[in-house]
């Protein structure tokens, strides 16, 4: 017991530490180059080998090999589970070096050929840079759940720390050289390559000191076999999700040269708080929910469905409602450097209202997609995936037409509406106790707390601004933010109380805890 709450805090700090790490990198990106298409090109061509990452590393494949690998490593001993593992990656890295030399021959030839101009040769060209990463990042994350198979978790937990220092070097080098943009990116570009050979190469030398030796194991068994077997059913469904994000990016950059990098971060910063609070609620629940489901308990499922939606809605709302609110202040705060200047934060507050206004959509679909995966139906998240991917490709290019990112950004959170009312709608097919007549009460009750939180918050704004008077916009910003929030959570968590939440108790919980860990990151 002891052992595993050391690996849970070894987790979590370096959870922390890559949070804190990631929110510098992307301060000192945007600092560095803004929004200009140097920007947008980095994290278009920077898209590519993330998408591979989250597919063959993080994705469908290491969770196919995870249950293989411990399976063999409990009845056949560490030699064979290490042979075993030998004859995945060997494979692994077949399908990398193809990947990578394909896509270089592609872009290469269009190149050739004139078909890329103006920005989409630039994406190109760093493309083509950054490929190899894929290769390293892939392999390092089914290193280190190989890592974690046998009991070590601390190099795995630390890969992307490696990173976000790396990346975070080569931009200091870049601003302590006073580089033009086109040296900083290509700086950048190299931070990347360096931070993912690190990434393999500690989880690589922790699994060699457990024993593991690097080999070329041609041959097949059937421990493979079912690798393969569990991969390609899941590759679908990650797939789907994934290019679905590349869709988006390359609408984007087809717009103008800022739209990709203003896109970008407003949904990196709604993704904090799904993040940080819905995965948390998922994981918690998704146990309890595969629980029912094994003892064929379908009220149990439903009231564990229920409880776990309420929480969702509960948290999600008064965190789109907020940052709806202060989108502004949090922008300028964070990000209001170097080259990112306020005409950049007045383009890319709209954007991060309307994800605000997505995400307790984005929340509801993840948690649905677990009920489903709890009942051992793979097929209908998959199905809803594609069809919102569609939902997605069109109405993002109809509305980009008038509204341009903004289009983009409303596109998105459509489909994630979709997404979630399908999914919800299977589910309560197989449980009739999970339909939307049951959440009426709770969701009145979190929309009336959510109301009085955002005029909680307004006051606080127009107060400071009234009483307040500070030459710096940064302070300033500052204390609209620092006074805002806790404005806001106390009048929230106040009205819900009055109004006697259902779950008023585990809310306050998961709130104080999460809070006091992201206070630390801040800090």
């Amino acid at each position: 017991m002891l052992k595993n709450f050391r690996n849970i805090a070894v987790i979590s700090l370096s959870t922390i530490g890559s949070r804190v790490l990631g929110l510098v990198r992307d301060i000192m990106i945007f600092a560095a180059l803004g929004t200009s298409i140097w920007n947008s090109a980095f994290i278009l061509a920077f898209t590519l080998p993330n998408l591979f990452r989250r597919l063959l590393g993080e994705g469908a494949l290491t969770s196919a090999v995870v249950p293989v690998f411990t399976d063999v490593l409990k009845k056949q001993g560490r030699q064979v589970a290490f042979h075993f593992f030998n004859q995945v990656l060997l494979r692994v890295c077949a399908i990398l070096l193809a990947t990578v030399t394909g896509g270089i021959v592609i872009l290469a030839v269009l190149n050739s050929l004139g078909v890329l101009k103006g920005r989409w040769m630039l994406g190109a060209d760093l493309s083509v840079v950054l490929l190899p990463y894929m290769i390293f990042i892939c392999l390092a994350a089914i290193v280190s759940a190989g890592l974690n198979v046998i009991g070590r978790f601390a190099a795995a937990a630390l890969t992307p720390v490696l990173l976000n220092l790396s990346m975070i070097g080569s931009l200091a080098v870049a601003w302590f050289f006073g580089s033009e943009h086109q040296k900083v990116v290509h700086l950048l570009c190299g931070g990347v390559l360096m931070g993912g050979l690190l990434q393999l190469a500690l989880p690589a030398w922790d699994l060699f000191r457990q024993g593991w030796r690097p080999k070329l194991a041609r041959d097949s068994s059937e421990s493979l076999d079912q690798v393969w077997a569990l991969f390609l059913p899941g590759l679908m469904g990650a797939a789907i999700l994934q290019v679905n994000i590349l869709v988006s990016r390359l609408l984007a950059f087809s717009l103008d040269e800022s739209s990709v990098s203003v896109l970008y971060l407003a949904s990196r910063l709604m993704e904090l708080p799904l993040g940080v609070f819905t995965i948390s609620v998922v994981t918690v629940f998704f146990p309890l929910l595969a629980s029912a489901v094994s003892d064929r308990d379908k009220d149990g499922f439903a009231i564990s469905f229920n409880q776990g939606v309420r929480l969702i809605l509960a948290i999600s709302i008064p965190a789109g409602v907020g940052l709806l609110v202060l989108a502004e202040p949090i922008l300028a705060l964070l990000f209001n450097w170097g080259n990112f200047n306020l005409e950049d934060v007045a383009a890319t507050a709209p954007l991060l209202i309307i994800y605000a206004v997505g995400l307790p959509f984005y929340s509801l679909a993840t948690f649905a997609t677990r009920g489903l995966h709890a009942c051992k139906d793979m097929v209908s998240p998959v199905r809803v995936a594609g069809f919102c991917l569609v939902i997605n490709a069109v109405s993002g290019y109809l509305l980009m037409q008038f509204f341009g990112a903004a289009g983009l950004a409303a596109a998105n959170i459509i489909a994630a509406m979709v997404q979630a009312c399908l999914l919800w709608r299977g589910l309560s097919r197989s449980v009739a106790a999970i339909r939307v007549r049951y959440m009426m009460k709770p969701l009145l009750q979190i929309g009336s707390a959510a109301i009085v939180m955002a005029c909680a918050v307004i006051a606080s704004i127009l107060l400071c601004q009234s009483f307040i008077v500070l030459e710096n916009d940064k302070i300033m910003n500052a204390v609209l933010v620092v006074c805002g929030i806790p404005a806001g959570v106390i009048s929230y968590l106040t009205i819900l109380t009055l109004l006697r939440f259902e779950d008023i108790g585990q809310l306050k919980t998961l709130l104080l805890r999460k809070t006091k860990a992201d206070a630390r990151v801040v800090l």
